[in-house]
């Protein structure tokens, strides 16, 4: 019974305290006393000392001193001004819980006393009181601060203490007195002098005596934690803080702390001599030290210990032996072409390159050393690890082949590194299709059959590539597989352009994609005769043999829904209820279905009459060749006052006079810039491009284009293509009139317009 009572007794207390927890009521007040600048002067003490004076009450179990008698209370009050005094190291003291493991209670309280050196634990405040245990306050030590999650999960604050074998969970029922201790250990963390391990220090003697090869010579020969081993490696190279990663972004990938993560990313390396297939073991390091920043220094250290040779080695080495550091240059390879490491660092790979070009005899070696210190020479930040078909060429010291299609059925192979950029493969593409000498701009875009998207000049194409890899990994049966497109980007001259060149196939065929996406405004009489001229350039004079495409690659499948819609869904003589009798009834979802078969058959009958029209008329073209096809098509598609413009879909726009609309064009030229109804051919609004003055971003999702008193103001998903688009095109248009002030940028702080890099480069 006494059992019971005293566990009914917990229960009730542990629900009174989440009860006043849940209802937020008030934390009690705790007095902290802090030191001065006269007593830190007269006792001589560092800026880091503050003691706390515990509250009167407090539901850790503090002593409480309110029923003592006066005389009492004062008498051990000065007992302790006295023991403070008498120790002048003690920085903070006070109760505090700490989790343990084992036992049935997982908090314990202890007497915790914060020193310019440690952190202590005792079982009590008195002087002859044990210590129960010591945590070591070193430069690599971390705190992790308070947090209301734990708070509402628990009932108390916690403050986390990392050292290097020892962490302490501490809690306290009043967030003050946790911010009040975390601040306190930090302080002596922070006052405490960089530590240094044993390679950076011999790091540092080898920058030193790098001019003398003796000395670097009796250094490696010296120090087996510079030379390969097969031997496991116990702790990291560098220095890194104790601790761990679950209060980062990174807690949800699996990793633990950075010191856990460094040991292994050791035994991935030595995995590698072993492995059958390495390629997955790189890219999993890889995308390692791209997750984990702090780790690209300890892996370039770790591949420079395992690369590492020295004279005897050298000696001892014959040209028939295996050479079991192979796989550590080849990574070595694919690091220096996906990240730099630091420069102190990367100063130390340097030399480590070229002392093993003067000692080395395996020319294999050699030639590695030399590739990746020309690869360190152009590397820049990579956002994608290399690609399987990448890395093998890597580890061939090679270049791969990327395949780039252009309007029409036809595409190149353009070899690539892993620095080429956009703009190198544009020059490339123009130069091999003779395009070097048009006015226009030509860019590249990524591509599947459901979007498109330009990419920038700078992009890494080796990025863009590990990008297609990835997205196939995740859906290989799709059949929206991305590629490569080269493409017109900056329209400045479409009249003047030859029928015989090949860039008037690049015109047509981005003329086409825009009538079958529905973005050039036309009459249905046009659009039936475009899609017999695509017809007739594709397969020449009718022939009922003839396997002609389906009509999604020939008509805008929007005009071909509006014309199903015109019709009544619902027969004649349907019965029509109360829409409120219907919902949610097993009739009304019938009925739902009903009309979406009949919707699909209005759909495939409106679908049969357009294509018998379209061969109607295929068949009055029978003599047109295919150049005479293309020509016809381009003449009907210059009757739009936008042909040549880039449409991009605006969700909502604002005019100068406050009218809104939602739903448009904006449509990007050479000449101007317009917003169109969807569908309509005249423009709502067309500022000339020698009238803007600024234009940019001014939030998240908003663009605005001022000219003199006029204001496009819009909200678009497509910031990034429409900036990046005005930026190509003003460029381009100075070139050409050799005028720099034909457009000034917007410097109002309310707009922030970023500069960005062109996606195209002009050929």
């Amino acid at each position: 019974m006494p059992l019971q009572g005293l566990c009914w007794l917990v229960c009730c207390r542990q629900g009174f305290s989440l009860l006043a927890r849940d209802h937020g009521e008030k934390e009690e007040e705790e007095s902290f006393e802090l030191r001065n600048q006269d007593e830190h002067t007269h006792t001589g003490r560092g800026q880091l000392e503050v003691t706390l004076s515990q509250p009167t009450r407090t539901a850790n179990g503090t002593p409480c001193l309110s029923g003592v008698p006066e005389e009492k209370r004062s008498l051990i009050t000065q007992k302790s001004k006295m023991t403070m005094d008498e120790d002048p190291e003690v920085l903070v003291k006070g109760w505090l819980l700490r989790e343990v493991q084992g036992g049935w209670l997982r908090q314990r309280r202890f007497w915790f006393v914060l020193t310019t050196d440690s952190l202590d634990y005792y079982s009590g405040p008195d002087r002859d009181a044990r210590r129960l245990g010591t945590l070591v306050l070193t430069s690599l030590c971390s705190v992790l601060w308070p947090d209301k999650h734990t708070y509402k999960q628990t009932g108390y604050w916690s403050l986390t203490v990392y050292g290097r074998k020892h962490c302490y969970r501490l809690f306290t029922k009043h967030y003050n007195e946790a911010v009040h201790w975390a601040c306190a250990v930090q302080k002596v963390i922070d006052s405490k002098a960089p530590v240094e391990t044993p390679t950076q220090l011999l790091i540092r003697d080898i920058e030193e005596n790098k001019f003398n090869p003796e000395v670097v010579e009796h250094i490696y020969d010296h120090n087996p934690i510079l030379r390969y081993t097969q031997s496991p490696l116990y702790a990291p190279l560098l220095p890194f803080p104790y601790g761990s990663l679950h209060h980062t972004h990174m807690a949800g990938k699996g990793y633990t702390s950075i010191r856990e993560e460094a040991v292994r990313l050791f035994n991935c390396l030595q995995q590698l001599e072993s492995a059958r297939e390495p390629i997955p073991l790189i890219q999993g390091i890889l995308q390692t030290c791209l997750d984990l920043r702090p780790l690209r220094d300890e892996l370039c250290c770790q591949l420079i210990k395992q690369t590492s040779v020295t004279n005897s080695r050298v000696q001892t080495q014959t040209q028939t032996q295996p050479n079991p550091q192979l796989r550590y240059w080849q990574l070595l390879t694919c690091m220096s072409c996906t990240f730099l490491p630091s420069s102190s660092i990367l100063k130390y790979l340097r030399f480590h390159l070229k002392r093993v070009q003067s000692l080395s005899v395996d020319p294999e070696v050699e030639s590695y050393a030399s590739f990746i210190a020309q690869a360190l020479e152009k590397t820049r930040g990579r956002e994608c690890v290399p690609s399987w078909e990448e890395i093998q060429g890597l580890m061939g010291r090679q270049e791969i082949l990327c395949t780039v299609h252009y309007p029409g059925p036809g595409c190149c192979q353009i070899p690539i590194t892993s620095h080429t950029t956009a703009n190198e493969v544009v020059r490339k593409m123009a130069e091999r299709l003779g395009l070097q000498d048009s006015r226009n701009t030509f860019a590249l875009f990524e591509q599947n059959a459901c979007w498109e998207k330009a990419i920038g000049g700078s992009t890494i194409i080796a990025d863009v590539i590990t990008r297609f890899e990835n997205l196939s990994a995740k859906d290989p049966d799709s059949d929206c597989q991305c590629r490569l497109c080269f493409k017109l980007y900056c329209l400045l001259d479409t009249d003047n352009i030859s029928t015989d060149n090949i860039e008037y196939l690049f015109l047509y065929e981005q003329c086409h994609e825009m009538v079958v996406r529905g973005q050039l405004p036309a009459c249905e009489d046009d659009l039936l005769s475009l899609a017999a001229l695509r017809l007739q350039c594709l397969l020449g004079d009718f022939s009922a043999l003839s396997p002609y495409p389906p009509l999604e690659q020939l008509f805008p499948a929007g005009v071909v829904e509006a014309r199903a819609l015109l019709a009544p869904v619902d027969p004649p003589g349907c019965p029509s209820f109360p829409g409120g009798l219907l919902a949610g009834t097993l009739w009304g979802h019938k009925r739902r279905q009903e009309q979406d078969q009949r919707l699909r058959a209005r759909l495939r009958e409106e679908g049969a009459v357009v294509m018998s029209a379209i061969l109607e008329r295929w068949k009055a073209l029978a003599g047109y060749s295919r150049r005479d096809s293309m020509a016809a098509y381009l003449t009907i598609a210059r009757q739009w006052s936008g042909f040549g413009c880039t449409l991009y879909e605006v969700d909502f726009y604002i005019s100068s006079t406050g009218s809104f609309s939602q739903k448009l064009w904006l449509g990007v030229a050479a000449s101007c810039v317009s917003l169109y109804r969807q569908g309509e051919a005249e423009a709502l609004e067309s500022l000339p491009i020698g009238q803007i003055c600024s234009y940019g971003v001014s939030d998240s999702n908003t663009f605005r284009i001022t000219a003199g008193d006029r204001d496009l103001l819009f909200e678009t998903s497509k910031l990034t293509e429409i900036m990046q688009l005005m930026n190509a095109y003003f460029s381009a248009t100075r070139r050409q009139l050799g005028k720099d002030d034909c457009i000034s940028m917007e410097t109002n702080p309310k707009l922030h317009p970023s500069l960005l890099e062109l996606p195209s480069h002009p050929v």
